[in-house]
């Protein structure tokens, strides 16, 4: 008896025709990713005013005044807790840049001020948040700073 072997494996025809459908999903599924990434920055930006915020009243109970800049409400490079670095706030985002925004606080005698900005517009955020003691948080869409005039978050 004769018999055939038969072709074992896919032709290239088949192979291209997986592939094509492989990089059309992931053309629709990378966009959608980068979104929600961008997304949760901003959450966790959001949530980071808001410990800025609790670092800020327990510093205010502790010391009498609010902190002037981040360092302040950071952990002390030595020693203990102290005006200078209250240990309030972890290293990473008392220096200033955490999740792929950067925060900066301004503080004064009767209050302060808090803001949020992506790092790289439209890549780590969209939106810049801006706060003060009245513990409100603002949003602003597009690459300017969000200020004490821009939309409420609700």
């Amino acid at each position: 008896m004769n018999r055939r072997n038969p072709r074992k494996g896919f032709s290239l025809v088949e192979l291209l025709i997986v592939i094509a459908i492989i990089l059309i999903i992931g053309a629709i599924a990378v966009p959608k990713l980068n979104r929600t990434r961008m997304y949760s920055q901003e959450m966790a930006a959001i949530r980071h005013v808001h410990a800025v915020h609790t670092a800020q009243t327990q510093y205010y109970s502790q010391f009498g005044k609010y902190a002037q800049n981040l360092t302040e409400l950071g952990p002390p490079p030595s020693g203990g807790p102290s005006p200078a670095a209250a240990d309030l706030l972890p290293s990473d985002l008392s220096g200033g840049t955490k999740g792929g925004y950067t925060f900066q606080v301004q503080g004064g005698p009767a209050g302060y001020t808090v803001n949020a900005n992506p790092v790289a517009y439209n890549s780590s955020g969209s939106r810049s948040f801006f706060s003060d003691q009245t513990l409100v948080i603002r949003e602003h869409y597009g690459p300017e700073p969000a200020t004490v005039n821009s939309k409420e978050i609700k």
